[in-house]
């Protein structure tokens, strides 16, 4: 009966992607390998990369006997996914490409072309993730468009699907999965979810899979920066300054531009690094609503983090009219920057994102406040330059 199950498989050229089409194919259901080409590069020798990863892709469905497709979105990832990169900068914001391209790319690129042209009942990637849905849980969800309204029908029963954190922590990648929709994530089944890294390449060294092991794989961005975000270590706060370039190479485009003046602060641990309070745009949650807690009492106690594989810290929410939310840390952290993306979690699940668009003062900064304060002589009236700004 499983072997009527049809699902479609992006495979990257890489062994994550590989292991998990082999392990769909162990299960009995009928596979199909497609390869998303999103973007046009060269290496040092003139070779396009892309083009090796989709002969790569190719070989592994021709070990496992399955189809194999190859699609272009080099279109699509330059208007959702690099047009974004490059305006982030430009606004002096710390991006993150990868979350965008899950969310624009493969959760709806893919997806659709998975389910609507190849005929899927659900699609997999070599995401390190799960679901709270087992396999036969997913081929039982229907494709539904949803309206094009604001508000979905009220009157819709659904339970949503959670996503929930991989067993191997330190290769968890719900971070990156964070804006996934709930339509997709639906019909959507992460192989890896229960495995180790270490696992995974050994099952890859022993089912024929040698030529993919050695590779890196890494994002279509990931050789595109030449200088560290305003969130990277030592980099914030006003106290001496100094200029860098970022460059930019791709097939269109291929040129230096200055996009903003980097401050670097004297230490890697100075004050002004640190911060408490952020606040981000409307937030997506996974679940499409806010959790009913957060909405009953507009605070709700969680963990976040804003860069992969960082440590969790404990914060708590505060939920505005508009979607967006206030985060408040229970304890200072290092190097937040606007751009980056709040990931939510409460307990193995992750809640959802939202884009850091406003910053609280930093340690630095609240420590002068209290300085001048201190100075203040007594009774003195109180001025708009007595109190520190975020």
């Amino acid at each position: 009966m499983s072997a009527l199950r049809h699902v479609v498989c992006a495979l990257s050229g890489g062994v994550d992607s590989a292991v998990a089409a082999l392990l769909l194919r162990r299960r009995g259901y009928q596979v199909t390998g497609v390869f998303m080409k999103n973007w046009d590069s060269l290496d040092e020798h003139g070779i396009c990369t892309a083009d090796r990863d989709c002969e790569d892709a190719y070989k592994v469905c021709q070990i496992l006997d399955i189809p194999f497709h190859q699609v272009s979105y080099v279109k699509e990832y330059w208007n959702d996914v690099f047009s974004d990169f490059l305006n982030e900068y430009e606004k002096g914001r710390t991006p993150n490409p990868d979350i965008v391209c899950n969310k624009y790319i493969k959760f709806s690129c893919f997806f659709h072309y998975a389910v609507d042209n190849l005929g899927a009942d659900a699609v997999a990637t070599g995401h390190y993730a799960r679901t709270s849905l087992d396999d036969e849980e997913v081929f039982q969800q229907k494709h539904v468009k949803r309206p094009h309204g604001l508000f979905r029908n009220r009157f819709e029963v659904r339970n949503p699907v959670k996503l929930l954190q991989a067993a191997d922590s330190f290769k968890d990648q719900t971070f990156f999965l964070s804006q996934v929709p709930q339509d997709a994530l639906r019909r959507t089944i992460f192989p890896l979810g229960g495995l180790t890294k270490d696992f995974v390449k050994k099952i890859a060294a022993e089912n024929r899979l040698q030529h993919v092991l050695q590779k890196k794989e890494v994002s279509a961005l990931g050789q595109g920066a030449a200088c560290p975000g305003p969130g990277a270590p030592g980099v914030m706060g006003r106290l001496s300054s100094s200029t860098c370039s970022l460059g930019l190479a791709s097939s269109s485009l291929s040129r230096t531009t200055q996009f903003w003046e980097l401050i670097k602060a004297p230490q890697t641990d100075h004050p002004a690094l640190y911060r408490d309070l952020l606040r981000t745009n409307r937030v997506h949650w996974i679940a499409e609503e806010p959790p009913a807690a957060l909405v009953r009492d507009k605070m709700m106690e969680c963990h976040f983090r804003f860069r992969h594989q960082m440590a969790l810290v404990p914060c708590v929410l505060t939920l505005n009219q508009d979607g967006t939310v206030w985060v408040t840390a229970v304890k200072a952290v290092r190097a937040l920057a606007l751009g980056q993306f709040a990931v939510f979690y409460k307990g193995d699940e992750c809640l959802g994102s939202g884009k850091i668009l406003r910053l609280g003062p930093s340690a630095y900064t609240l420590q002068k406040g209290k300085n001048r304060a201190r100075a203040t002589p007594e009774g003195a009236a109180d001025g708009p330059g007595q109190h520190p700004t975020p």
